[in-house]
């Protein structure tokens, strides 16, 4: 076991075609968040994945016991990877992840998922707060797009907005290929 701990941050079928909450290049995003995780299991990386569920049945997205609630084939857990539920985008609040990586002496995590502007945004912030070193591999995450106060905003811009404030002060921001080619 390594110090390291790879986060994957809700890959679920809601984000999928088909699902509640498409996202853009949710498949492209999970394919490369799956190279990222075969890479973890090779280098004996403690692995966690974080699924999220709405508090009501009346929720948009990830209804509990839902099958959009569940996470995606491409990335499923195997036996003994820890497997956290979060009711909030931030994967550390109110979920047993920070006790369970202080306690297997983790100090760098690796983070994909979705979505971008939401829940691995909080994800990566809370993941430096709380001391870890921490990479991001920003093309194994995707977002949405968004609109606000009449302004539309594409996924992608969305995506490199907030991975370009993410990479000034609480990760390293990489994409796939590099990530790879460097561990």
């Amino acid at each position: 076991m390594t110090d390291t701990a790879l986060i994957l941050v809700d890959i679920q079928k809601d984000y999928f075609d088909g699902g509640r909450w498409t996202l853009s290049k949710m498949d492209q995003a999970s394919d490369n968040a799956a190279k990222v995780l075969a890479h973890a299991r090779k280098s004996g990386h403690m692995i966690v994945h974080i699924h999220h569920e709405m508090q009501s049945d009346d929720a948009p997205f990830f209804r509990p016991g839902t099958t959009g609630a569940e996470i995606h084939s491409k990335v499923a857990p195997q036996q003994g990877e820890e497997v956290f539920l979060k009711h909030t985008p931030n994967s550390f609040h109110n979920t047993p992840l920070h006790a369970t990586l202080t306690a297997r002496g983790i100090k760098k995590v690796i983070i994909v998922g979705a979505m971008s502007q939401i829940c691995i945004d909080a994800t990566t912030r809370a993941a430096s707060d709380f001391g870890y070193t921490v990479t991001l591999v920003h093309d194994a995450c995707a977002a949405r797009d968004v609109e606000f106060d009449g302004v539309a905003v594409p996924a992608a811009q969305v995506h490199a907005a907030f991975m370009n404030a993410l990479s000034f002060a609480y990760a390293n921001v990489v994409d796939c290929e590099a990530f790879l080619a460097q561990s």
